[in-house]
C-alpha cells in the first residue's frame, strides 16, 4: 500500500467543496470513502443538502475532498456524481461501516456522490 493509500486509509473526516451556482465554494466537513480500485471517493449525504444541490444544479461538476492530518494532506478531485440506486447507497453504507466503524445515519432521502477521482494531490505524504 502507497503512502498516500495508508493516509487516506486512516478514518478521518475531509472538507468536501462544490461550487454553488453563483460560482462560489461551498466547503462542509464530511465522511466520505476511497475505492482505489475504481477510482471512486464516496461521500453519503440527502438530496436537499447544499452540496447535492449544487451537483444538482451543475451536473458533471467537479467536486475536491481534502483529508488534513497535522501538516499533512490529500485532496481527491473529480466529476461528481449524485446516486440514488439502492446497490450503491447500499455499498456505500457498507463501505462507511468499515471505514468508520459505524454504521452511518440513514435519513430520508440519502443519496451517494461519487467523485471519479482524476487528480490526487498530496504534501509530506
Amino acid at each position: 500500500m502507497s503512502p498516500v493509500e495508508a493516509f487516506l486509509a486512516e478514518p478521518y473526516v475531509a472538507t468536501l467543496t462544490t461550487l454553488r451556482p453563483d460560482g462560489s465554494p461551498h466547503v462542509v466537513a464530511v465522511r466520505f470513502t476511497w475505492d482505489r480500485h475504481a477510482g471512486l471517493a464516496r461521500v453519503l449525504t440527502v438530496a436537499s443538502s447544499r452540496k447535492a444541490r449544487n451537483l444538482t444544479a451543475n451536473p458533471g461538476g467537479r467536486a475536491a475532498l481534502c483529508q488534513v492530518a497535522g501538516y499533512r494532506w490529500v485532496t481527491l478531485e473529480g466529476p461528481a456524481t449524485i446516486r440514488t440506486d439502492p446497490a450503491r447507497l447500499s455499498d456505500a453504507a457498507r463501505r462507511y461501516a468499515e471505514r468508520y466503524a459505524a454504521p452511518p445515519p440513514n435519513p430520508p432521502g440519502r443519496i451517494v456522490i461519487e467523485i471519479a477521482v482524476d487528480r490526487i494531490m498530496n504534501l509530506n505524504i
